[in-house]
């Protein structure tokens, strides 16, 4: 990615962290300095209905975050005076692909995409373009198009960066190195989920190569730690095969895990092998992850808050429906066909040390800590 303005967005939630926006890009800015963007669709130009049909397709329900994401759209939207129409594909293309057709058939003026596969939608939504649809992705990259105008996303290579750190540091609180570590992925077809650890190798690499840190199999490719559509059993299945393998006569000391489910799953199989508890983080903020931090289990994990993320595309989806520009992006991505113009949030540690300062707007994680 690289910035499209030379200013950067800082986190709401946390300043104490010193948090700064999506890191890994390039400084760069955009050609004439200007505030707003034009977007290449109809719908922008024009501008549409305001009770207009709003299709949002999600990959699945699989997890806390999709699950808020169909709630928060359907409230989000309808609060706006929009019609949605909100469905899930259960991480299956060709129906993600067939909703979204569906969604062009009954008239949705935009639809927002969180892909299932970010690779596979180019013709489906080169439908949706030439019919005036507005096409915004959603906390993924949408690939290999030019029929996108905008994505919406917590920075992917910093959440990583702060899940590379924040293990790092757990290490280090917990006492002298050298640390026995393993690392996990998320999904290979999820855009995201290369970029986050690509940031966490960004800061684990260096103490690898000077011996802080050492990956006891000796697997750090992301081709080899990758966890196939985000399955907390496969990582569950991968990490009993790590420990019996590798740890028999060790002691695993932290794992990099993509996300919270994943990091639920290796704990359960630390602790089913007499293991321990290793250092953990994680990612989403999920409900069982507070409580497990909480119980001084689970280490970290990554807030990505969700009612941000969809108040932020339903406020571009005004602009659309107003036929005005949209506003200026944070940066762009190439996307293999064009620079796509992304608003990225950003994301915030959460450790047990400052849960409560996170949450403290959050009264339902709020109480999971405190109860």
């Amino acid at each position: 990615m690289k910035f499209r303005t030379a200013s950067v967005l800082v986190t709401a939630l946390a300043a104490s962290l010193a948090l700064t926006a999506c890191g890994g890009g390039r400084e760069g800015t955009t050609d004439d300095g200007a505030s707003q963007m034009a977007s290449g669709s109809a719908a922008a130009a024009e501008g549409f209905a305001p009770d207009a049909t709003i299709g949002v397709a999600l990959p699945w329900l699989g997890t806390q975050n999709w699950k808020e994401a169909e709630v928060m759209f359907t409230e989000q939207l309808t609060e706006a005076g929009f019609s949605p129409l909100v469905q899930a594909a259960d991480n299956k293309v060709p129906q993600q692909q067939q909703q979204i057709e569906a969604m062009i058939e009954q008239g949705a003026k935009a639809i927002v995409v969180g892909p299932v596969d970010g690779t596979q939608l180019g013709s489906v939504l080169d439908k949706a373009a030439d019919a005036g649809v507005a096409v915004i992705g959603y906390d993924r990259l949408i690939e290999n198009t030019d029929a996108v105008d905008a994505i919406v996303q917590f920075g992917s290579v910093r959440t990583g960066e702060l899940q590379g750190q924040s293990l790092l540091d757990g290490l280090e609180a917990s006492g002298e190195g050298p640390y026995n570590i393993e690392l996990f992925g998320g999904g290979p077809a999820d855009p995201n989920a290369p970029n986050f650890f690509t940031g966490a190798m960004s800061v684990l690499q260096p103490k690898i190569d000077d011996g802080t840190l050492v990956v006891v199999s000796g697997q750090t490719d992301f081709t080899q730690v990758a966890t196939q559509d985000w399955d907390n059993s496969k990582a569950q299945a991968r990490m009993d095969s790590l420990l019996s393998g590798f740890y028999a006569d060790k002691q695993i000391d932290g794992v990099l895990s993509p996300n919270d489910g994943i990091a639920r799953a290796i704990l359960t199989s630390s602790e089913q092998a007499g293991q321990d508890l290793p250092i953990v983080t994680g990612l989403d903020a999920e409900n069982e992850s507070i409580v497990s931090i909480a119980a001084g289990e689970q280490y970290s994990t990554v807030a990505k808050p969700t009612q941000d993320l969809v108040a932020k595309t339903v406020e571009l989806i005004q602009a659309l429906q107003k036929g005005e520009d949209l506003p200026a992006a944070d940066e762009t991505a190439d996307n293999g066909v064009k620079e796509v113009d992304v608003y990225a949030l950003s994301p915030v540690v959460v450790t047990l040390d400052n849960a409560a300062e996170v949450f403290a707007d959050d009264p339902d994680r709020l109480a999971l800590l405190e109860g």
